[in-house]
Formats: C-alpha cells, structure tokens, sequence
C-alpha cells in the first residue's frame, strides 16, 4: 500500500503504542485517586502534559486535554462567547474544518450568533482588509486555522494574531495541520500568539480520540464537559490514561523529527506534484504554490469525478482523498475548492495527496506511474 493520505490520520508509531501499553494492562489505576496506582497515573498525565506543552512552547497548566481537534474547536469559541453574553458576533473563514464551520452553523441558527464567513482568493489565501473590515465592537472571537487540511495552504496566523490583540478580540487559531510539520511557539514575543491552539493526537502518530487546546494565561475558559474536577476543573470525566500517554510520546517524537520533516517531505511532496501537472493534461494545481505545507498538494483532474479516481487508485494500492475525512460521507463537493474556484466544477474532479516524513522515493515513483495510468482509463 502507498499511503497518501496523512492530513486525515498518521498510522501510531511503535514508540507510542508501546509507551501506551502498560496503561492498558498492568498500570490502571485512576489518575483522580489519592492511592498508589493512582498517583502512578496522574504522573503519566502530567508527563505527557509537559510534552505536549513543549510541542507548542507553553506552560504545562496552560494545556488541556480533549477527545481531539472538534471538541478543542467548539470548546475555544464557546469559552469567548460566554466571556460577555453581549458579544454575539464569530469571524471565522469559508475554507475552515468542518469542526469550525458546522458548530457556527448551529449557533447561527440555533442561538442567534452573527457569522461572518471570510472569502479566500483563488489560491486559498485570506484578505488582510477583509478581516480588518469584518471585526466589530461585538466580535466575540476569530477563528481561522494555520494550514488548511484540503490544500495546505498557510494563513499568516502570526500576524492574525497580532490584528486581534490590537483589536481586544480574542483569536482561536485550529493549528491541527502544522503540529510536527511547522515550528509552534506560542511563548515568543515573535511567535503566533493566539489566545486558544487546537491539536489533535493522529496527525502526528498519535492515536485517534485524544487531543488538546491550549489556552493563554487570562484567556477565559468555561467547561464545554461538565462533570468531575478533572482537568482543573476545566472538563469533567476520567481521563483516558493510554490516550493521553500516547498523545505526550507522539509529541516528543514530533518536536524531535520536525527540524528534518520539511527537508524529507517537501523534495518528495515537489517530485510527485511536478511528475502528474507533466504527465496529465487538464491537470490543475489548486492552492497557493509556496505559502503551504510541505507534504501537500491538491489537484484537480479535469474531466475525472473525485470518487471515482479514488476507488480505482485504491485498486491499485493507493491511498488518498478528495477532501477532508471528516466529510468522506458527503456527496457535497469540496467546500474548499468551490470556495477557492466558485465558478469552477473542480470541486468535484480534486484529489489530496498528503505525504509524511517517512514516505520513500520509491513510493512516490510507483504514484507516478498509476496516477496518470488511471486518469488515462477513466477519460478513455
């Protein structure tokens, strides 16, 4: 199998599931408990929450743990909204994940929330003016993602961060893309400052199901779980220990390959793009050529429905996708590509192809005979 599709999940690297494996055998106790096993895990915990905290360069306080990227998402904007009940009004973008966009859909249409939905350009890329004009005095929050998980596209978050601190809003930045691809340093003057910084474990060799947010010092934060005093208080019900042990390993794996992930993906990431534009006519490139994520590319195959593309490349051991997982289900084209290329009916004929750092040359060679090799049989 040539797996091209590491922006939906990363396979968990032996190091993390055997860092995982007491926690689901011998070592079980309850990390709330006051005895022996129990204060075992808790240190687990709090070892893990130190690794994710030096992953983003935060405090170990300033993290908690979540389910994953979804619930750090509505946890973030539903924290800012509730910091003044007068602030009615979200900012976000029309390219976000839908962990952003279909929670503003509730809340626009449930409880009343003004959003504004910013427009990208044709290379996926925001409007400085756009988001300076969309900010009100009842703007509760701004929530726009690092890099986009369709095309890779980067939004300049550092300086999104600064426009918000100098507007007194708070900025909610999904940052699930970039953990182990880009350097993340929320400590810095000179650094992407933002206010709450979404992570989630399996997009960097972690498990599924946990994840995490970061929330600044005097940030506000009300408890989207309700419960027990887990997490400071700050989400109720136990801790999954295995998860979160596998979270803190996948972290410490990332933060010590990241200074050679771009060197290895990007030349691979160039090589497989460039190979399908030569080898396939009406191929497209879709997103911003340099302001983007190494290991992606999005291309539209004129002529060529994305569904269809996909099950023969899987015949022949290939796996990509035409979008986000989170949307697999959905017979809607890509709301990225129709947002970048509204006129277009590419959003329906686009593949992602997203590598990772331990993808090899020879598995790029073998995509770049069958890629074109299908495209060809389908329009035939």
């Amino acid at each position: 199998m040539i797996y091209l599709d590491h922006n939906a999940t990363t396979p968990v690297l032996p190091e993390v599931l055997e860092a995982m494996l007491p926690w689901l055998s011998s070592q079980w106790g309850n990390p709330s408990s006051i005895h022996a096993p129990g204060r075992v895990a808790r240190r687990a915990v709090e070892d893990a929450r130190a690794k994710i905290a030096q992953l983003v360069g935060a405090e170990p306080a300033q993290i908690l743990f979540t389910s994953g990227a979804t619930e750090a998402n509505n946890a973030a904007i539903h924290s800012a909204l509730l910091r003044n009940p007068s602030n009615r009004h979200v900012v976000t973008s029309s390219v976000e994940h839908s962990a952003v966009l279909a929670y503003c859909d509730q809340l626009e249409r449930h409880h009343g929330i003004e959003i504004t939905r910013l427009p990208v350009d044709e290379n996926g890329m925001l409007s400085a003016d756009d988001l300076q004009s969309a900010i009100g005095p009842d703007t509760a929050i701004v929530s726009l993602m690092w890099a986009n998980n369709e095309t890779g596209v980067l939004f300049p978050v550092k300086e999104i961060a600064e426009f918000c601190r100098s507007r007194g809003v708070l900025y909610h930045c999904d940052a699930v893309q970039v953990a182990g691809k880009v350097d993340i340093d929320v400590s810095r003057e000179s650094g992407m400052q933002a206010d709450y910084l979404s992570l989630t474990g399996h997009k960097f060799h972690a498990p599924k199901g946990i994840g995490a947010l970061y929330v600044r010092w005097k940030a506000p934060f009300s408890p989207l779980i309700h419960g027990g005093h887990q997490e400071s208080n700050r989400r109720g019900g136990t801790e999954s220990v295995p998860l979160i042990v596998g979270l803190g390993k996948g972290a410490e794996l990332a933060r010590k390959h990241l200074p050679a992930y771009e060197h290895r993906a990007r030349p691979l990431r160039d090589k497989l793009e460039n190979g399908i534009l030569n080898a396939v006519p009406n191929a497209e490139l879709n997103g911003h050529k340099v302001q983007r994520l190494a290991n992606t590319t999005n291309i539209s195959f004129g002529g060529v429905e994305s569904e269809a593309l996909l099950l023969l490349l899987d015949q022949g051991g290939i796996s990509a996708s035409s979008g986000s997982a989170c949307l697999a289900d959905s017979d809607e084209p890509s709301h990225v590509i129709k947002a970048m290329k509204p006129a277009s009916v590419l959003s329906r004929q686009m593949i992602r192809f997203a590598l990772d750092g331990r993808t090899t040359a020879v598995q790029i060679g073998m995509a770049l005979t069958l890629v074109p090799r299908a495209v060809q049989m389908l329009r035939g």
